[in-house]
């Protein structure tokens, strides 16, 4: 914990009683260090996408995968897909989003994945992405991921993430 932490921690607390019986005015928010919640079983978080044939396009650029399965609508009619599919390592992305920017957030470390796709995702199709915390051990959470289209899952799984330092439980 840096030097500006351990000062935080180590003011006294303001108790109800000490606020009723100060006379000048005093603040009732506190600094927003003091406002970080922990992580728990059960909370859950999501975000929505519908990605388009340029996000394929680019993904594809970026790394290399231009299967055509992705990427030409004439090549995906001749499969039982029909239609240009959305690269499932970009589906996941959004679940790395929902990790990284909303539950844990910012400072998570994505350690472990175990994934399937049960059904595809087309381009222009609007999915929600879902995490749902199932289990904390020390300083990692075992988050539940799916997303969805309406009720088609188009991916599931369980992760592994390492919590930010200001949300692991202090011994």
């Amino acid at each position: 914990m840096n030097s500006m932490w351990r000062s935080v921690s180590r003011r006294s607390r303001l108790s109800l009683s000490s606020i009723m019986a100060s006379s000048r005015p005093v603040s009732l928010i506190p600094p927003v260090a003091l406002l970080l919640r922990q992580l728990h079983v059960g909370q859950r978080a999501s975000l929505t996408k519908a990605f388009s044939s340029r996000d394929v396009e680019l993904f594809a650029e970026l790394t290399g995968d231009t299967n055509p399965l992705h990427l030409d609508r004439d090549y995906a009619r001749t499969t039982s897909f029909q239609e240009p599919i959305v690269q499932g390592v970009l589906i996941t992305g959004l679940v790395s989003a929902v990790l990284g920017t909303r539950m844990p957030g910012r400072g998570c470390i994505f350690l472990y994945q175990e994934i399937r796709f049960p059904a595809p995702l087309y381009v222009g199709e609007e999915v929600l992405a879902e995490a749902e915390v199932r289990k904390i051990k020390m300083s990692f959470a075992f988050i539940a991921v799916s997303c969805s289209v309406k009720d088609k899952v188009v991916m599931e799984g369980e992760v592994m993430v390492m919590m930010p330092e200001d949300q692991q439980e202090k011994s």
